[in-house]
């Protein structure tokens, strides 16, 4: 396989979870892959897994001065950048009367401050060709019990798409959202629990979660030409859940 053959493409949050999953996708269909994400510890046994064919930067997707980093080494090593997959995430259950300002910030400040700094700081490395990923989620169409600022914000970044879109005609650089339903991530786990992941299998018409690698071959196709037509949309890869 080699559809992103020559091909440099950064993930952040890319240590574990859809992120890793798709960097060795990435990297099997012949990209050189820049992994990014808070977790020093968690990069490194990415690094060990996915072989020559990456690198590691630690930082904080809500930090401008962390990206300046991570777009400084890419520029460094590679000179330009083909592929951005923005996935860092986060979320946590919370219902209406509990939600904090902390919980607030917290969810904001990664998956919507984060991916519009993730993005507009690649853009310099970036020309005609380019393919930006978002991660959106299933949750940002159909909204979920107790995950009201998670879902809000992945709506947010839904839009994003659609503006940013706008922001590059002309530029050759085209931008899609990923959209996964319940995914068997650590991620998730941590969020709603064992009990939580089985309820939300129960719900999509294939009654089962995603496995990472599926996710990750969609991002492959979103990065590739085979998707070359497509910009300010969004791939559901949910099972159906959004669906109907």
């Amino acid at each position: 396989m080699s559809k992103l053959n020559g091909k440099t493409a950064v993930i952040t949050g890319g240590a574990t979870g859809i992120g890793i999953a798709a960097a060795e996708r990435f990297i099997e269909e012949g990209a050189f892959v820049f992994i990014y994400g808070r977790q020093q510890e968690a990069l490194d046994a990415a690094l060990a897994k996915l072989g020559p064919n990456a690198r590691a930067v630690q930082g904080s997707v809500s930090d401008p001065a962390d990206l300046d980093r991570l777009y400084a080494a890419v520029k460094a090593e590679r000179g330009t950048l083909d592929i951005v997959f923005a996935n860092a995430g986060t979320g946590g259950l919370l219902p209406l009367g509990q939600i904090t300002a902390e919980h607030i910030d917290e969810t904001f400040d990664t998956n919507v401050k984060g991916t519009i700094f993730t993005v507009q700081q690649a853009l310099p490395l970036m020309g005609p060709g380019g393919s930006i990923i978002l991660t959106g989620s299933s949750a940002g169409t159909t909204g979920a019990p107790a995950f009201g600022v998670y879902s809000a914000s992945k709506a947010a970044v839904r839009n994003l798409a659609r503006t940013f879109a706008e922001d590059l005609k002309g530029t050759g650089i085209r931008v899609n959202v990923l959209s996964p339903g319940p995914t068997a991530t650590e991620l998730a786990k941590a969020a709603v629990g064992e009990e939580g992941l089985k309820a939300f299998a129960s719900m999509n018409p294939l009654q089962r979660m995603a496995e990472p690698a599926e996710i990750g071959a969609a991002a492959a196709f979103l990065a590739s030409s085979d998707s070359s037509f497509m910009t300010a949309s969004e791939l559901a890869v949910d099972g159906g859940l959004a669906q109907i």
